[in-house]
């Protein structure tokens, strides 16, 4: 079966800097993918290339079988949460029914019945259709991250796409957000960036690390080795839980 994301030797730069080098990934109908990696080491570039955002200088991209900017409106996209302007003068229902916009045939046309019954049910899916009349602005971290990926959802998309969606909420809203993940998983492919490799890792399918090049494992295992490329320093895997891994002994130290 052909992925739904194709990336073949893909690179791309800005005024002679390497930001991607020679990069190949591929995303399978019902993966929950992650890639990881260091800050400024490219995944949000590249999740800009399979949007169709941005061009790249040399390889290609295929989404569902189509150029990425035709496969467009069969994604769900979640930005990086900083993107956003939470105090923008906007309810819960308006901003969900935005993600239907590409639907219309024009960005000022009213919602249609079917538009504003889509917001509707993807509210009550995500436990938040109590408050569809609230201001973003007056939501707790947690509920804002829920109607952002609403508003990525309500277009019913194929693939659903996150930019480090968890990086300003606190720890147990995060395991809240993954176990909200892994149940969407069950009818979409996923795709997420996530610098957060100890959570993560007990809900993905596969992983891959991404410093420029990629590293990547065709497993939900990440090791050291992976974690050493990409990060370009030594590092020791530590295991919660019985059994547990440890520190090694290091030259010149007696071990943590």
């Amino acid at each position: 079966m052909r992925p739904v994301i194709e990336v073949r030797d893909v690179s791309f730069g800005i005024r002679g800097f390497s930001i991607l080098d020679h990069v190949s990934l591929e995303v399978r109908k019902g993966d929950f993918y992650a890639l990881i990696g260091p800050n400024g080491g490219g995944k949000t570039t590249l999740l800009k290339i399979i949007l169709g955002l941005l061009e790249p200088s040399g390889g290609t991209v295929s989404v569902l079988g189509q150029s990425p900017e035709k496969a467009r409106s069969r994604i769900g996209y979640v930005p990086q949460f900083r993107t956003f302007d939470f105090s923008y003068p906007i309810t819960v229902r308006e901003m969900v029914l935005s993600g239907r916009l590409p639907k219309n045939r024009f960005p000022w046309a009213r919602f249609s019945p079917s538009d504003r019954e889509a917001a509707e049910r993807v509210l009550e899916r995500l436990g938040i259709a109590d408050l569809a009349r609230r201001p973003i602005a007056a939501l707790s971290g947690g509920e804002q991250q829920r109607a952002i990926l609403a508003r990525a959802l309500v277009g019913d998309p194929e693939i659903l796409i996150l930019d480090e969606p968890t990086v300003y909420v606190d720890a147990p809203t995060e395991v809240q957000f993954y176990t909200l993940l892994e149940d969407l998983k069950r009818s979409l492919t996923i795709l997420l960036v996530s610098h957060d490799i100890g959570v993560i890792s007990r809900y993905i399918t596969r992983v891959a690390c991404l410093n420029h090049r990629l590293y990547t494992h065709d497993s939900s295992e990440i090791t050291e080795d992976m974690i050493e490329a990409a990060y370009q320093c030594p590092v020791d895997l530590i295991a919660h839980g019985v059994p547990h891994r440890v520190f090694k002994d290091h030259p010149g130290g007696g071990g943590a």
